[in-house]
């Protein structure tokens, strides 16, 4: 082998020997990935709103504070700010007979009373409560309906949805 192979064979075996060497050279850091579960939210329909028998061509109420009332129930993490929204029903239904059901109220408390809480109108626009400290939410939901004074007799029925989330 001739000199100038030689010398071009050393050359290239430190230019590899040196990238080697650099890349031994590099610095690691590391963090640590954390994560808290919480309590899972949870609503339950507790009581249906009843307004009991109704009577062509007039209206019955039913207050948050009455027997009637529909209420439900929100567990979750201990004071834990929720958020939450109604759909709520224009019109109870019967076949294709409809008995209105308007205007809503609403309450909620942390505890299962309607003393000590705070009004609201339940609407699909989203609000925000607190859930107590072991982690509890009731809402209490009244209505009027005012059947027309042509409505034929029949179990008229609607759905409310409670919609909660953190």
């Amino acid at each position: 082998m001739n000199t100038a192979s030689k010398l071009t064979l050393a050359a290239l075996a430190l230019v590899v020997a040196g990238a080697t060497t650099a890349q031994a050279q590099g610095v690691n850091g590391s963090i640590t990935a954390t994560a808290s579960v919480q309590a899972p939210i949870t609503v339950s329909g507790t009581r249906g709103l009843d307004f009991g028998n109704v009577f062509p061509g007039i209206s019955k109420t039913i207050a948050v504070g009455d027997p009637g009332a529909g209420l439900f129930s929100v567990t979750g993490q201990a004071s834990t700010q929720i958020t939450y929204a109604f759909t709520l029903p224009g019109n109870l239904t019967f076949g294709l007979n409809n008995l209105p059901i308007s205007p809503w109220t609403g309450y909620v408390n942390t505890t299962n009373s309607t003393s000590g809480g705070s009004t609201f109108p339940p609407s699909a626009v989203a609000a925000n409560a607190t859930l107590s400290g072991s982690g509890a939410l009731f809402f209490f939901v009244g209505a009027t309906v005012s059947p027309p004074n042509n409505l034929p007799a029949g179990s008229y029925t609607g759905t409310v949805t409670l919609t909660v989330s953190y």
